[in-house]
Parts: C-alpha cells; sequence; structure tokens
C-alpha cells in the first residue's frame, strides 16, 4: 500500500458559467471555425496572438501559455467535446446534474442520488477526516454534499472563530460541550459541529510554506495556493474542489489580443501553472480535471460573444495523466456535425473521464461514484 502520507489525491475545478471551449481548444485545423467566428476566432499558429500549437489540429488560447511547460512535460492533456449529454442550456440545472452526476439522456430522467458525485467518492474513499474532501468555497457546493465528512471554507487563514486571541480557547471548549451535548438531541447537528472543531484543530497544524510560485491576484489564485498548501501538509487529503465563476460570455467575449474570456484564461493559466509549480514532487499524486457545465455555440453571435450551447472541452493536468496528447473524438463544426445544427457535440461523457480517474488514480469502482451507470471505455486519460 502507498505510504499514508502520499496517498492521491483529486482536484476538481468547475468553471461557472459555460466557459467556451472552441477558445480554450482552438480547431484552428478547422475553416469552419473561422467562418462561423470572424470576430472572435484565436488566429492560428504563427500569427501574432496566435494559437499554440498542440498537434497540429488543435491549440491552446494564448493566454493559457503559462500551461505549454505541462504539455512538454507530458502533464496536459486536454478533451475535446466533452461534456453532459444533458440537453439544458440552464447554467443551475446544469450544474446540479453535473455535480451530482445525473444528467438526464435522450429524454429519460437523470439518476436520483441525494448527494454529490465527490462526496460519493469520499464515501468509498471511507474518508472520516474533515479533511479528507475539502471545497474552497463559501458554501459546500453540490458536488460535495452528502453524509460523507466534508468541508468547505474560503480560505486557511479565514477559517476560525472570530474572537480575540485570548477568547478562543475558551470559546472553543464552550463550543466542544455544546456540540457533545447536541450529538444526543440532534446527531446531524452535533456531527457537523464536530467536523468543524476537529477542522479547526487541523487546519492550525497544517503548516505555511514559502513557495516561488506566482499565483495571480484573486480568488482563485488564493484558492489553489491554499490547496497546494493542503497536498503539502495534510496527509489525510484526497479530494479537492475549487470553483470560478466569470464564464458566461454573451457579449464582449474577445478574441486572443483582450476582452472577458482573455482574462478569464489569465488568470486560469496562471494559477494552473502556479499550482503544478508548487505542488513540486508532490505532483507525481495529484490529478486535476477542469470542467465547465455546458459549451457555447459554435457561430458567435451579435454581441461579439457567444451563446448557452453543449460540448466544451475538460482539461486533465498532473504527474499521473498521460499528456501531450488531445483526447476525444470532435466531429467538426459542418453543420451537419453540429448538435442541433448550433453546438459543439458532446462525444465523451464527463462522467465516463470521472469513472476513469476514480477506478484508475483512487482506487474507487465507478459504481460507487455513479451507482446504476455503465461508463464508456473513457479517454485512455492516466498512466
Amino acid at each position: 500500500a502507498p505510504h499514508p502520507q502520499k496517498r492521491t489525491v483529486l482536484v476538481v475545478v468547475l468553471l461557472r458559467g459555460a466557459a467556451d471551449g472552441l477558445s480554450v481548444v482552438v480547431p484552428h485545423g478547422d475553416r469552419e471555425y473561422y467562418d462561423l467566428r470572424r470576430q472572435i476566432a484565436i488566429a492560428p499558429p504563427g500569427k501574432a496572438q496566435s494559437a499554440i500549437d498542440l498537434d497540429g489540429r488543435f491549440g491552446l488560447h494564448p493566454r493559457l501559455a503559462p500551461l505549454k511547460a505541462a504539455w512538454d512535460a507530458g502533464e496536459l492533456a486536454p478533451i475535446v467535446s466533452f461534456g453532459s449529454p444533458d440537453p439544458t442550456r440552464s447554467h443551475f440545472d446544469a450544474q446540479d446534474r453535473m455535480e451530482l452526476g445525473t444528467p438526464r439522456v435522450a429524454g429519460k430522467p437523470g439518476a436520483h442520488y441525494q448527494s454529490g458525485f465527490m462526496n460519493r467518492m469520499a464515501g468509498a474513499l471511507g474518508l472520516s477526516d474533515p479533511l479528507g474532501a475539502v471545497a474552497l468555497a463559501a458554501n459546500m457546493p453540490m458536488i460535495l454534499r452528502g453524509t460523507a465528512p466534508a468541508l468547505s471554507l474560503e480560505g486557511i487563514e479565514d477559517f476560525g472563530l472570530d474572537a480575540p486571541a485570548q477568547a478562543k480557547s475558551r470559546l472553543e471548549a464552550g463550543f466542544e460541550r455544546l456540540y457533545a451535548k447536541a450529538q444526543r438531541r440532534s446527531p446531524r447537528i452535533g456531527d457537523a459541529g464536530q467536523v468543524g472543531l476537529k477542522a479547526l484543530k487541523e487546519l492550525r497544524d497544517v503548516p505555511a510554506r514559502a513557495s516561488s510560485a506566482r499565483y495571480p491576484q484573486g480568488a482563485l489564485g488564493s484558492n489553489l495556493r491554499d490547496l497546494a498548501r493542503l497536498v503539502h501538509g495534510s496527509p489525510a487529503l484526497r479530494l479537492g474542489f475549487i470553483e470560478v465563476g466569470g464564464w458566461d460570455t454573451h457579449t464582449g467575449q474577445g478574441g486572443a489580443a483582450g476582452g472577458r474570456l482573455a482574462r478569464s484564461l489569465d488568470e486560469l493559466g496562471k494559477g494552473l501553472a502556479a499550482f503544478r509549480e508548487d505542488l513540486g514532487d508532490e505532483g507525481a499524486r495529484v490529478v486535476t480535471l477542469v470542467m465547465t457545465e455546458f459549451g457555447r455555440t459554435a457561430a458567435q453571435n451579435g454581441s461579439g460573444g457567444t451563446d448557452h450551447g453543449h460540448g466544451s472541452v475538460a482539461l486533465l493536468l498532473g504527474g499521473p495523466v498521460r499528456g501531450k496528447r488531445v483526447l476525444g473524438q470532435f466531429p467538426g463544426l459542418k453543420s451537419d456535425q453540429l448538435y442541433q445544427g448550433r453546438d459543439v457535440a458532446v462525444t465523451t461523457d464527463f462522467r465516463d473521464v470521472v469513472a476513469e480517474i476514480a477506478q484508475r488514480h483512487l482506487s474507487v469502482k465507478p459504481s460507487a461514484v455513479f451507482p446504476g451507470y455503465t461508463p464508456g471505455a473513457g479517454v485512455g486519460a492516466l498512466a
């Protein structure tokens, strides 16, 4: 068995708002892409502010240049035409069904799980420590809600009792007595309180660490920094979750030079590259999956943006990833290749990739993560 200090970790980064897959991983080899997006297309490699070529057909958005080192090292694998088979174009429905793992397929209702798929992973891993499954988020996200213990916090330094230093230990002792009493009357409240107090004590023991990694300003950078600190300092950590908003680019999406999407991708690229650098040797046991609830229309709209679509892309990063390959089947952008004649098709179901990571990286049976669902072959993403 692996050394308890060196257990495998999965990090999921959810881009809320429907990130435009065709700008993240640019199909610069497809002429239709340039016909559909005359103002906002990313230029083919070799021109100023152009796509960073990966394999002759696909390239990264130039603002994701910090991730080229991971690609060159064989630790980055984009997955094209990735997403949920659910036909909804509602952000909230799509996010909930993705996080629960309950997409509707071909008009049939989705499965009825009461928990998020990462919470089911936590249960299958037998996690009991509050730092086993952590969301860097203001509220517990759907993906980690359920019966297995999980923790949400806005930041390691911000998590604690808001009281003068000299009063904190007295307050903590008071809460311990309170929750112990509550345990007898309402086990759920008692359990939640005990988890919070245990987390408080354990987070105090996670060592601060100096790192030369340069994270971008803002929530994403600080959340990734905290997560790297937990990977290094908390042997209990197996599952991490981060959410990033701002991807709903109906207007002013922009191309390579500027616009809303370029700014978001700049932060994402710098953040993920700093996270990889900060992990150092620990990156050999960490897989990061970046995904979004659905993609955007293949054609630009009249407002210099794109509208709600279907398929998008995912990014897989980490030492265990069989990288330097663009994974998935991309059907193309001709009207008869598009979903409903307007969107990128989904040819890789997100559940198949999550199931593959669960099995190969975490040694968790896919049936524990998506009961009743039989995953497809996956994309062969992990060594």
